[in-house]
Parts: C-alpha cells; structure tokens; sequence
C-alpha cells in the first residue's frame, strides 16, 4: 500500500507534465554525425616543413542536440522558441580535429541557432543567435545534412586569403517574410557592439538579407551581407561583404544538380579581429580593397538505397592587393565525390573523398565544422600557402 500511494502522486506529475509539454509542443531533435577519417595537406611552396602529413583521425561533424516549440496564442498568432547546442560526441570537448575551439560546439549552451520570437501571418520576428549569409538551404546541402564536409568556400565563411562576412552570430534580430507565389525572405542585422569580435563600446553591426523562390523543380537563392567592423579613431572601417546566388533542380525524386556563384570583398583594417581582416604579410596591406569570386557544381542522384554525390568548383585570383605579386597564384579548384547508403530515413552510411588544390599563394582549406588539421589564425586557415589538404572519410549519420 505504501507503494502505491508513492507511485500515484509521481505517476500524477509524469501526466501533467507531459500534458504541459503537449500543449506547448515542445519537441527534443538531434544528430550524432561521426567516422574515421585521414587528413593530409601537402605540396607547401615553402617545402616540406610546412605540410600536414597524412594523419588518422576519428571525426565528429555538426552533431547536435536541441529543444524547439511552439504555442498557439490565438488569432494566428504563435510563440516559438529553439535553443540548439553542438556537442562533439567523439572527444566530449568544445574543441575542432586541429584541437582549437569548434565555434559548432563550444562547450556552452545554444551554440548553435538559438532563439525566440512570434510567427504570424505576417511574418516571423526572432532575436538570438542565429544564422546570417552561409545557409544555403536544401539547394546544396551536402555538408549541412548528409555527409562530413563538402567544397571549403561553399559556406561562405573562408575562402582562403579572403575571409567571409559572417555565419552564425549572436545578438541577431531577423524578420522572415510569409511566402508569396514561392518567394520569401530574410532580414537581419546584429549590432555587434557588445559581441567579443568587435569588443565593448564600438558601433561594429553585421546586415543580412536572403531572398528565396521555388517552384515545381526548381529554387532559387540570393544572400547577400556586409560585416562592418569598428570604426577605428584613426583609419578606415573594415568591411566584409559577401553576395551568392544559388540554383537547383530536382529533376527526379532524391536527386539534384545545383550551381552556385559568389564573390567576396573585404576593405582591409588596421589589425585582424575575428572575421575582420587586416593586413596579411606579403598579401595585404591597411586600406586594400580586395575582391575574388567562385562559383561551384553539386550534384545529387539516388539508385535505390544509395546516393551518389559529387562537387566541383574554383575560386579565382583575388584583385585589388597593394603588396606587389600579394593577389598572384591565388587561385584553387576544389572536388569532392561520396555516397551515401540510405538504411532508413534517418540513418545512414556514407564515404566521401575532398581535395583542394591550391595555387602557390593561396591556402584555401577544410576549416567549417573543425575539419582541418591545421591550427587557425584569426580567420586564416593554418596550412602553408600552395599545401594541398584532402579529406577521404567513412561515417556514420544518425537523426533524431
């Protein structure tokens, strides 16, 4: 009898908890994306003593764990809320492959797209940290959803001796528009003043704007966002202003052929901050203008339980250095091949195969989600300029 009047009132809270929970519609998502992989980044144009020999690495990419709901508060209107936190389950540290700190998993809560705001309508407002410029939704989605990394510059964060203008950031507001006719849209702005990058006091800020289309087969995406660093007492503002535009067509069920263009300005500041870029010695120097494009091919086809999944794409000489020969050889092409086996909706094996091939002064690399073995510098991958790195991986992903 004691028994049981003990089990009554707790079985009474697990009710109207999962009552509560009900009513909120609160949901608990995740993944756990890990492998076995080797990296190696060779061909250095100073020689040997600057590469990364071939290395043997158990990987995690992106994993995660989140809670997200939504309440109904009448009228059509609803609260939502997301707080998503990376967590590297294959050393349970905050910390990348090269051992520096992986931004996707840092240790702290919602490290990852966190937020809360209102949805209507008219559109949804959220303040948090949040997504700017790099998403690029289910056009190309090859490292963000499927396998361990893809094409380096295809996030938009680094593209070697260029830096992108932003990925995910905190202090954001974002309006997102309701779609009309297939078109919707993403505002943002984050007035970084109090963000470690900029520093306390400064009136750094960050603007974005995403506009979307899909119809039948086919989508379309534009994003474009300029990161405004602190206006120095003496000296120019730097400045990083990135634009894509991106297409798709699904041309069967699970299968796709994506193109991709961007090109990247950066207006070079006194000194380095984050992903502010200042002068790089023997590159750049204070007050250069610099700019380079890229473009990129994806390619998505499933047979049955597998689906095989290909890239190419090049980034060419940057322009506008005043270091004489800085923007020379600063090209590089880039592939990745892989394959998924699809065991479930939600589980799968994959292998896949990257490599860049760099230009004698250019040190683009797998730096998204702590691939690269290299340690980073500010926001320049560690590689030797002219170092090839490649990645082949087997892992496993799994969705929750």
């Amino acid at each position: 009898m004691k028994k049981r009047r003990i089990a009554l009132p707790f079985a009474m809270v697990l009710v109207a908890g999962a009552a509560q929970a009900q009513s909120s519609n609160v949901q608990l998502y995740g993944r756990a994306n890990l492998g076995f992989d080797n990296y190696a980044a060779t061909g250095a144009t100073a020689g040997s003593g600057a590469d990364f020999s071939s290395r043997n690495r158990v990987f995690d990419n992106s994993s995660r764990v989140g809670f997200r709901g939504t309440e109904d508060l009448g009228n059509g209107l609803r609260a939502i809320f997301q707080i998503e936190t990376g967590v590297n389950i294959d050393s349970g540290t905050g910390t990348g492959q090269s051992g520096a700190v992986n931004a996707n998993a840092n240790g702290s809560w919602a490290s990852r797209d966190s937020f809360v705001g209102l949805d209507s309508g008219y559109g949804r407002v959220s303040f948090g940290r949040q997504s700017i410029y790099w998403a690029n939704g289910t056009i190309i989605q090859h490292a963000a959803n499927y396998v361990n990394t893809e094409l380096p510059f295809l996030s938009g964060v680094i593209l070697g001796r260029l830096a992108g203008p932003v990925a995910r950031t905190g202090n954001v507001v974002q309006y997102t528009s309701p779609t009309y006719a297939g078109f919707n849209a993403t505002a943002s702005y984050a007035p970084n003043s109090e963000s470690a990058q900029a520093g306390a006091n400064t009136d750094a800020r960050i603007w974005g704007l995403t506009a979307r289309w899909a119809g039948g087969p086919f989508s379309a995406q534009i994003d474009w966002a300029q990161n405004e660093g602190a206006r120095p007492v003496l000296g120019q503002r730097p400045e990083v202003t990135g634009l894509k535009v991106l297409g798709g067509w699904k041309y069967m069920p699970g299968a796709q052929i994506s193109a991709l263009w961007l090109r990247v300005e950066n207006k070079v500041g006194n000194a380095a901050s984050g992903t502010i870029p200042g002068p790089q010695a023997g590159f750049s120097a204070a007050g250069d203008s610099l700019e380079q494009d890229g473009w990129a091919l994806s390619w998505e086809h499933t047979f049955g339980n597998v689906q095989a999944l290909a890239q190419y794409g090049e980034l060419g000489n940057a322009k506008g250095c005043s270091v004489a020969n800085g923007c020379s050889d600063t090209k590089s092409r880039s592939y990745m091949v892989g394959a998924r086996y699809l065991l479930s909706k939600r589980t799968w094996l994959y292998a896949t195969y990257n490599e860049t091939r760099n230009d004698s002064n250019q040190i683009t690399d797998y730096v998204a989600a702590g691939q690269t073995s290299a340690v980073n510098n500010g926001f320049l991958p560690g590689i030797g300029a002219g170092a090839d790195p490649r990645i082949w991986a087997l892992g496993v992903f799994h969705a929750f």
